[in-house]
């Protein structure tokens, strides 16, 4: 043990000025969503609510019909994690091990695949899906998110399976494995932890979209959670005890999913930072 120097506390003061910049939103959802109009009224955002009230979250979970909402994001967020995850390996097995010509290059073209903004993309991938009958359909805003995720998760393995080990790729070549069982069963099982990090990254990467949800998906029944909420910030019966609490159903499922998995997350950049 050793005494803290000025550089400690100065860490540690931005570090809990950063821990209440980031709890403070949320404990202002947590407020005033069981808080009612009138309280709200009276005792501003940051007043604890003088009763529980439950009218803002049941006027939401009725109004967009969240349950549907909710299934919708996560089969979209669900099938984007696994097939972006897929076709990374898949790509970066290709580039890192099998050394392809011009691999640095390859690289920097998935690199720069992630810095289009997506107001760039709006325009032809509405004509494309128009054309192939797809718009309005999930399976659009599956299609397009798994190429942009896949692109950073290429990007990424890329450069991890490019230091991999010669002489155990050697190894199981002279066994008598063939590249597919090269990749499924020494590749994958080694870099499990970081494809389990990819995984939880995508999904919720995903289920936070918006941009591209909303204007591919225009009919209410396809509507994700974060474009729900939006498309309440209209009406006229809404107040902000309804809005906050559209914003914490929108937030618990991704927190759910992020708690189920966290120790899965912790392992995986753990596993990576050790040689």
């Amino acid at each position: 043990m050793r005494k803290r120097t000025g550089v400690d506390w100065l860490m540690l003061a931005f570090a809990v000025i950063a821990a209440i910049a980031i709890i403070a939103p949320f404990y202002l959802i947590l407020v005033n969503s069981f808080k009612s109009p009138a309280d709200y009224s009276n005792g501003g955002p940051l007043q604890l609510p003088s009763a529980l009230y439950f009218d803002g979250i049941a006027a939401f979970w009725e109004r967009v019909n969240f349950p549907e909402k909710v299934w919708n994001s996560f089969f979209i967020s669900g099938m984007v994690a696994l097939l972006a995850v897929l076709i990374s390996v898949l790509n970066a097995f290709a580039i890192g091990i099998g050394r392809v010509k011009g691999r640095s290059w390859i690289v920097l073209l998935f690199l720069l695949a992630n810095l289009l903004p997506q107001e760039a993309l709006l325009y032809p991938l509405y004509y494309m899906f128009k054309a192939v009958g797809l718009y309005n359909n999930v399976w659009s805003v599956i299609i397009v998110f798994t190429v942009i995720q896949a692109a950073f998760g290429t990007y990424l393995l890329a450069s991890v399976y490019g230091t991999f080990p010669k002489e155990v790729l050697e190894a199981a070549s002279i066994d008598g494995a063939s590249r597919w069982q090269i990749l499924w069963r020494v590749i994958f099982p080694i870099s499990r932890p970081t494809l389990s990090v990819l995984v939880i990254f995508f999904f919720i990467w995903t289920w936070n979209e918006f941009l591209i949800p909303l204007t591919f998906l225009v009919s209410n029944e396809n509507q994700t959670v974060p474009v729900a909420i939006s498309m309440l910030q209209g009406d006229r019966l809404m107040d902000v005890t309804t809005t906050s609490a559209s914003a914490l159903l929108g937030l618990i499922p991704t927190l759910i999913f992020f708690l189920i998995f966290q120790r899965t997350l912790t392992r995986g950049i753990t596993a990576g930072a050790v040689k």
